[in-house]
Formats: C-alpha cells, sequence, structure tokens
C-alpha cells in the first residue's frame, strides 16, 4: 500500500519499555490503544528540538498550546471553543479521576452507557461512587441508546454525573447530534453533570460525523467538562498531555481546581512541543493515516467474513478497534482470549472488562502495518478454528 509517511515500515518496538511490546518472543499484541505507526515528522522534528536545548525543568503552558486547541477542532469539526476555559491535564484519565471527585459526592451514582472503556469504572469506584450502568441495546449487529433507561437512570436522586465516551469506545458508535442533543437535555432535566471524553474523535468512518457534545446546544456546553487529547490521534500517548474544557464556571472553576489539587496539570519537558506541532502540522500526516486504517478495517472484516465465519464484526463507524461478537461460540471472552495468546501467541482483549454484554465479544486492534495486521489475522483463525474444535 502506497503511503507518504511509511506507515507499512514494521518498526521494532521492542527494548522501549512499551506497555503493549513487552511482550514474549513470538508473541503478537493487538490489543490495547497505541498504533504501530511512527508519529508524524513534525512531533519528532518538536521533540527533537526541544531535547537538543539540553536543559530540562519545571515548564509553563504558553498561549500557543490552547490556540492550537482552538483552531484545530475550529477547522475541521466547526466548533470554536474560547481558549481561555481550556486547561492543560496529563491525560484524560488522570482529569476524569479528579472530575469525579470534584463534581460529585462519595456515595454518589456516575451513570455511562456500556460496554465502556473499563478505567471509567476505576475512576468512579476508586472514588467512593458508585457505577450505574446504562446498557446500550445490541440489536442487528450494532448497538443503540435505550433512551426509556437512560432517563430512568438520570431520574434516580443519587444520579450527579454521567460519563459519556463520545466517539464510543469499544462499542465504535459516533454519537449523531440528534442523540446528543437528547442526552443534553435528560442530563440538564435531572440536573446531572456530564464528563465527555472525546479521545476518539479522529478515525471516524466515511459517511459519519464527529460531534463535540458542548456544541450541540447551549445546555449541552452548560452542564459539560469536555475532554480532549491528540494522543489517539496522532499516537502520543506516552508525551502525557491532554486538555479539559468547560464553559460554564462554576463546572470549569471546580475542574480547575481538581486537576491541580490532584497535581496532573503541569507539563513535562516535551508535551506541548508535541501537542502543537500535532494540531498546527500534522493534519496531513493523519488524514493518511485515517485513510489506511479504513483500508485496514476493510480488509480485517472481509478476512474474518470469508475465513472465520464464527466472528461477527459489530457495525462500526468510528475508531481502530474491531468489537468482535463470538456469541455463537463462546460466552466468556476471558477465557477465549486467553486460549487465543495461549495457542498463537496474538493477545486481544477481552470485552468482558467492558462491563455490559462485553463478555460476549473480543476487540481487535488494526492499526499496525498490513502486513502485522495478516499475521494477526491468520493467528486468529488459527485460534478460532482450535477453540471450537475443543469445545
Amino acid at each position: 500500500m502506497e503511503n507518504k509517511f511509511g506507515l507499512d515500515r514494521l518498526t521494532d518496538r521492542s527494548g522501549t519499555n512499551s506497555l503493549k511490546w513487552d511482550v514474549a518472543e513470538g508473541e503478537l499484541p493487538m490489543w490495547i490503544a497505541d498504533m504501530d505507526f511512527e508519529c508524524a515528522p513534525c512531533i519528532k522534528e518538536a521533540v527533537l528540538r526541544r531535547a537538543e536545548h539540553g536543559i530540562y525543568g519545571y515548564n509553563v503552558v504558553p498561549g500557543e498550546w490552547a490556540q492550537a486547541y482552538v483552531d484545530f477542532w475550529q477547522s475541521r469539526y466547526g466548533w470554536k471553543m474560547n481558549g481561555g476555559f481550556l486547561t492543560f491535564t496529563t491525560g484524560i484519565i488522570p482529569a476524569i479521576s479528579s472530575l469525579v471527585k470534584r463534581l460529585s459526592n462519595v456515595g454518589d451514582s456516575v451513570a455511562l452507557f456500556t460496554p465502556v472503556y473499563d478505567i471509567f469504572f476505576h475512576s468512579i469506584e476508586n472514588a467512593g461512587r458508585h457505577t450505574l450502568e446504562v446498557p446500550l441495546v445490541y440489536r442487528g449487529g450494532g448497538y443503540e441508546i435505550d433512551f426509556a433507561v437512560l432517563e430512568e437512570k438520570l431520574s434516580r436522586p443519587l444520579t450527579t454525573l454521567f460519563i459519556l465516551c463520545n466517539p464510543h469506545n469499544p462499542c465504535g458508535n459516533v454519537w449523531t447530534e440528534e442523540e446528543l442533543s437528547r442526552i443534553a437535555a435528560l442530563c440538564k432535566k435531572y440536573g446531572v453533570i456530564v464528563i465527555s471524553d472525546e479521545i476518539h474523535f479522529s478515525f471516524v468512518d466515511g459517511g459519519a460525523k464527529y460531534t463535540p457534545f458542548a456544541s450541540v446546544s447551549p445546555e449541552a456546553a452548560e452542564i459539560s467538562v469536555t475532554c480532549l487529547s491528540v494522543s489517539k490521534a496522532f499516537n502520543i500517548a506516552g508525551m502525557q498531555s491532554a486538555a479539559i474544557y468547560a464553559e460554564n464556571a462554576v463546572i470549569c472553576n471546580k475542574a480547575v481546581r481538581g486537576v491541580n489539587s490532584d497535581e496532573v496539570a503541569e507539563p513535562n519537558c516535551f508535551a506541548v512541543a508535541a501537542t502543537v506541532a500535532a494540531l498546527n502540522r500534522g493534519g496531513e500526516w493523519l488524514d493518511e493515516v485515517a485513510r489506511y486504517i479504513a483500508a485496514n478495517k476493510a480488509f480485517a472484516r472481509g478476512y474474518i467474513a470469508a475465513n472465520i465465519p464464527a466472528l461477527v464484526c459489530a457495525r462500526q463507524n468510528c475508531t481502530y478497534l474491531l468489537w468482535l461478537d463470538c456469541s455463537s461460540f463462546c460466552s466468556d471472552s476471558d477465557e477465549l482470549t486467553e486460549f487465543i495468546r495461549r495457542s498463537t501467541g496474538l493477545i486481544v482483549s477481552s470485552g468482558a472488562q467492558y462491563r455490559g454484554n462485553g463478555a460476549l465479544f473480543i476487540r481487535l486492534n488494526v492499526a499496525c502495518p498490513r502486513a502485522r495486521l495478516q499475521d494477526g489475522l491468520e493467528r486468529l483463525k488459527r485460534a478460532i478454528e482450535a477453540y471450537i474444535s475443543r469445545n
């Protein structure tokens, strides 16, 4: 596959203390949301330029950081943020953990759609709050919101927060403007604050449209805090750089106090440079990666349909994480993923950790060079055939 940025290059990530690639010899990790593409050249240049200075002391966040966020989201998604309401944080999950503690009380309930990214549960439950699942309805190979169930959960007196994953991980839904507006109206009605995690904004399939939650209506902006980061889009999670945004002054002040009190509001010396470079000069790279991932998803879905018919690719329109329905032959994805790894060395995510009906699914990361993806799919085929024949 021809591409300008060497996306077919099989970069060796061993020996780099990589969470994803610190595995046994012969194993192939395709689980965590971490791409196997080298980052945009402009990011590497910015980091090297900063490194060459030779002094790595404490850093401040310059105005160009906020302006880069404002310009990027306005030019690509038509959302005009006020840079004065943007606050640096080291990551979306540290921010959410702080926000849960600042915007709710011990014993409160925090609602969220499930299955969903599992670390949300930790942010809620480690703070002494209760997870209130709003199960998404799995119908016709895709997920839908049951707004009657959502309203009932939001109407409970102790429900004070709703964590929204927009777009949604792992189900792969890009929520529509209508869906987001209905969520906002219900949360406003019942006095529930929305924390919207929008880290997966970038890889949306053709025909779908990512819409920032706070942009859909004045009431959505009034009742929400948005968590933004380019770490997934530009594959720079290790830079520990993200932002929170809230237009409501009360929510904004509580959010800022929270991330500062928890000491997650100071950048390392490369975070700002990498983020500004990505937002201001990385667009061409991002667009090419999006095209490559779209082709990888199409290739993987075709391969699975032709060669692993027992697996069903759930209907999705975002992310580089395939959500694979194994319910025709397995109801315990923990057991299945352990078997896949033991028998072939392929490492994929068990859907059980995401709650909801996740135990019937596995999650596969396709953001890698095509040769590596083909290797992973062939291993998956062997493992599923062996698992079915064993049972």
